[in-house]
């Protein structure tokens, strides 16, 4: 599965930071992530109490 910069998901896990899980956020990335990210993907607009996180596509599921 590939995601576009603005999409809705939702953290089914985060290794980054285990505070994301459960919660929604948005694709920040403009193209697929690289080696900079170890090929994270990375979601913000999560939430007040947590920064942006980088997720791997496994750890992830689009939101409606």
């Amino acid at each position: 599965m590939s995601f576009q910069a603005g999409d809705k998901v939702e953290i089914v896990s985060c290794a980054d930071d285990p505070r994301a899980v459960g919660l929604t956020g948005r694709i920040e990335d403009e193209v697929p992530p690289g080696q900079l990210t170890e090929g994270r993907w990375t979601v913000g607009s999560i939430d007040i109490f947590v920064g942006p996180v980088l997720c791997r596509t496994a750890e992830l599921r689009k939101a409606n």
